[in-house]
């Protein structure tokens, strides 16, 4: 099957725009040194919300880490390797299916780094070290097929279209200069690269840090965003984010300053969710504090509307106190995020008369053995 590389394609547009000069008045330029000032934002405002309580049984236990959401299911893991996959009815939370295939079998997989949700064909795809395993809804084992090369590590894998997924392949998490990181759109039947979409850049960079006695620390990242109409690709080494649409047309979207290349400690920043009005973006300073064991993190957004930049506070209405909310991973082109709450936690809330509407509803039927409620943030229509 051949191989489309996008590489040409932007190294075709940068070189139009000369080497650094192209025009930026209509990008966003976002300055990762700056202390902006802070906003507060209503949740319900942005998004639309959606409650989903996980039914719980005996079988159905679980600390509520959803990997997909389609729209008849919710598919949720631990966060723990017990290799449970239990899936959920997206409307009701009802249970409806647990399954396990953990082992080091040719039809098992030996953890789950991720799963994701192909309604159409009724398949899950589990990403796991060096491999994607796929199986039908109940559990049944399909096909796997391999990452690119052993050097790969497929960060979250998307459905991209009926035919094939999108993912991240930070090989080498960005340490060995030859092996340089892109994007690709692979093949559900066998994994074969349709598409290879590398962003160019002058070096490596990588956002692993070396702690005490050179343990490595790596940063949760996601170079992958889905909007409701693209897809925001990123790179470490870049200092332009892009904007890829599903007809293939790949654009520049922010631009950060300064340079990745000027920075003795760097600063990466990463698009976490995009709306009509807003560009949500978290930056991530490669330090790591030895006292608290932290590293640097600042949540910024850029207001269409104002043409400005804040550091911002979410915050959701259904709790009758502030409340934060904070972005965890983009889920697909419907539902932008996702967000989890404890039993205990709404049990509490409501008991103090601090929750309203649809929530405090499901948390007056909780009890503290519950499993998490989990909150769908989706794209106004």
């Amino acid at each position: 099957m051949k191989v489309n590389l996008i590489s040409a394609v932007l190294l075709f547009a940068l070189a139009g725009c000369g080497k650094d000069k192209q025009s930026t008045d209509e990008l966003v330029t976002i300055n990762v040194n700056k202390d902006y000032p802070e906003k507060e934002l209503i949740l319900q405002d942005i998004m639309d919300v959606e409650y989903i309580a996980l039914e719980t049984t005996d079988e159905f236990i679980t600390h509520g880490n959803v990997m997909d959401i389609g729209k008849k299911f919710i598919i949720v893991k631990n966060n723990t390797n017990d290799g449970n996959i239990f899936i959920f009815d997206r409307k009701t939370g009802k249970a409806i299916r647990k399954i396990n295939r953990l082992g080091q079998g040719v039809e098992e997989y030996p953890g789950i780094a991720g799963i994701t949700l192909d309604e159409e064909n009724n398949e899950l795809f589990v990403t796991h070290t060096g491999k994607i395993s796929v199986y039908d809804l109940n559990g049944d084992f399909k096909r796997s097929f391999n990452f690119l090369d052993p050097e790969s590590d497929y960060l979250k894998v998307f459905n991209y279209d009926k035919d094939n997924l999108i993912t991240y392949d930070n090989k080498g998490y960005g340490m060995v200069a030859d092996q340089q990181p892109y994007h690709l759109i692979i093949s559900k039947y066998d994994g074969s690269i349709i598409q290879k979409i590398t962003i160019p850049s002058k070096e490596q960079k990588t956002l692993v840090i070396f702690g005490d006695n050179d343990q490595k620390v790596i940063p949760t990242f996601f170079a992958t965003t889905a909007t409701s109409d693209n897809w925001i690709l990123m790179n470490l080494s870049s200092d332009t984010l892009y904007s890829y649409s599903p007809n293939g047309h790949i654009k520049p979207f922010i631009v950060r300053t300064p340079s990745i290349y000027s920075m003795d400690t760097e600063i990466f920043l990463f698009v976490e969710g995009v709306t009509s009005r807003y560009y949500f973006m978290r930056t991530v300073e490669k330090k790591l504090d030895i006292k608290t064991r932290k590293i640097p993190v600042s949540r910024l957004v850029y207001d269409k509307q104002e043409d400005s930049i804040f550091k911002y506070q979410i915050y959701n209405t259904d709790f009758l106190y502030q409340r934060p909310i904070y972005w965890i991973s983009s889920i697909n082109q419907d539902i932008a995020n996702w967000y989890p709450f404890d039993a205990p936690e709404l049990i509490e809330a409501y008991k103090e008369g601090k929750l309203k509407g649809r929530l405090n509803e499901i948390a007056a039927k909780l009890n503290e053995d519950s499993n998490p409620v989990i909150m769908l943030i989706k794209y106004k229509n």
